[in-house]
């Protein structure tokens, strides 16, 4: 991308994620799945937005997302500017306007390109040559989202509204909310219409001046908290109780819906918001009858259909479907016709109801050194798998209802037990009894995996003590 001036990225790192449930939860969102290939989304947007002609990216994202952020960052070689962390989700509105705030403390009139980080774009180079002409209108001052030429009437998007036909940077007449099918069908007709793709380019004095004349509301209180933020081992946590007192609102409802003069740049080098099971199912490679399939599957006279297995050791069969989505987890298993992807939100309230932790909880639990999961549970017992990566440490801890069992089946764990010091290899097991203040360590170049079986009278996370931690949680 040919461009002198580099473009600071902010990556946005939130949301719940339930239309993909149930690969995608609150605790887990789909911008960490490995979706559409290899990476996670979130890897993928950082890359695109990484390199020649760009600054190095802001990171807005929720606390309990952070370690996540820096660990999946670092595997790709990508080191952020900045990680802010949200004390609470409250739409993009005031997340974009803190980055943006961050940014113009230093550079006022750096070029930030807003961009959600759970998109895909396939083609990267044709995405680039669209940011380089949105940056040449940003430069004069105006406000550029991009539009993604439709090949289908799709009901899922919201759209734009052009002015006139064309290419570059087009004068934007109006946002359309997502429509009903004859309608699309006929917008897709016109020729004049977009998806709207949720980017956005301008000068950073740009934004905070429409911020300014169309949100005032909430350029203090975001303000403050920028302002009070504190650092936390390298991330920068904004202040809690200014943010509070920031609406809950997207950027599109505060700022750009009533904001004068926006541009836009049409692109069709092949986008998906992957907002849906039907969208990962079209971004997929499919078979000659339209089947898309993806780990231990089987799919047997199915057409159009999405098959899907993230269960290890199990394998999930196919036989006479189509146009369906199974998708199969080790703890909850969707089935629903395709044309029902978007109603998934349903089946997350029912469960939300019942106190099913399905809800929102992701089967493998991540922590900054690593991440474990649960393999049975009694009513005074559990096992785990605990899988801890190379040089992490979990905290200095103990517990007060239960006692552990460790066995190491890969690596070795440096084990600490009230002070004493050992280093358990692989087939090697240690006792951790009720109330022992212990830690356990990686200190080999390979992940480290122990099987843990603990027994008492409550199993909960929240029996432990803290007495060190490299993590800075309490």
């Amino acid at each position: 991308m040919a461009k002198s001036t580099r473009i600071t990225p902010i990556l946005l790192c939130g949301g719940s994620g339930t239309r993909l449930w149930p690969l995608s939860r609150r605790s887990y969102p789909k911008q960490f799945s490995a979706l559409i290939g290899d990476e996670s989304l979130f890897q993928a947007s950082v890359r695109r937005l990484t390199g020649k002609g760009f600054a190095r990216p802001v990171v807005v994202t929720g606390a309990d997302f952070r370690f996540i952020v820096t660990q999946q960052m670092a595997e790709i070689g990508a080191d952020p500017a900045a990680v802010l962390l949200e004390p609470a989700p409250r739409n993009t509105a005031p997340a974009v306007l803190a980055a943006v705030l961050h940014i113009a403390a230093t550079d006022p009139g750096a070029t930030v390109l807003i961009a959600p980080s759970d998109h895909v774009v396939r083609d990267v180079p044709a995405f680039h040559a669209a940011i380089a002409t949105a940056a040449a209108a940003a430069a004069e001052g105006r406000i550029v989202t991009f539009g993604i030429r439709p090949d289908r009437p799709e009901t899922g998007y919201g759209y734009l509204e052009l002015d006139a036909d064309g290419d570059g940077a087009i004068p934007l007449r109006r946002f359309v909310e997502k429509p009903d099918r004859a309608t699309a069908e006929a917008m897709l007709a016109d020729g004049r219409y977009l998806w709207n793709a949720g980017l956005f380019l301008a000068r950073a004095d740009t934004l905070i001046a429409a911020f300014e004349a169309h949100a005032p509301g909430l350029v203090d209180p975001v303000r403050r908290s920028v302002a009070g933020a504190r650092a936390d081992l390298g991330f920068l946590r904004l202040d809690e109780g200014a943010w509070a007192e920031a609406e809950d609102i997207s950027i599109d409802y505060a700022v750009m819906e009533r904001a004068p003069s926006l541009s836009v740049v049409p692109f069709d080098g092949g986008w998906s918001d992957l907002g849906g099971w039907e969208t990962v199912w079209r971004e997929m490679p499919r078979d000659g009858a339209g089947v898309a399939a993806s780990g231990p599957v089987q799919a047997l006279e199915c057409r159009d259909t999405l098959l899907r297995s993230e269960a290890e050791g199990q394998v999930l069969i196919g036989l006479g479907l189509e146009n369906m989505i199974a998708v199969a987890m080790p703890d909850a298993v969707l089935v629903a016709p395709m044309d029902r992807a978007q109603d998934l939100r349903l089946a997350v309230s029912a469960l939300k109801a019942e106190g099913a932790k399905q809800a929102t909880e992701f089967p493998k639990d991540h922590r900054p050194w690593g991440w474990f999961e649960s393999l049975a549970l009694g009513s005074r017992f559990q096992v785990k798998r605990i899988h801890v990566n190379p040089g992490a440490a979990l905290s200095l801890q103990s517990h007060h209802h239960r006692a552990e069992h460790w066995i190491v089946v890969q690596g070795t764990a440096k084990v600490t037990v009230d002070g004493e010091v050992r280093l358990v290899s692989e087939n090697q097991s240690v006792y951790i009894p009720l109330g022992a203040v212990h830690r356990m360590e990686n200190p080999g170049k390979v992940p480290m995996v122990l099987i843990e079986v603990q027994t008492g009278t409550y199993l909960g996370e929240d029996d432990i003590v803290r007495y060190e931690d490299g993590y800075g949680r309490g």
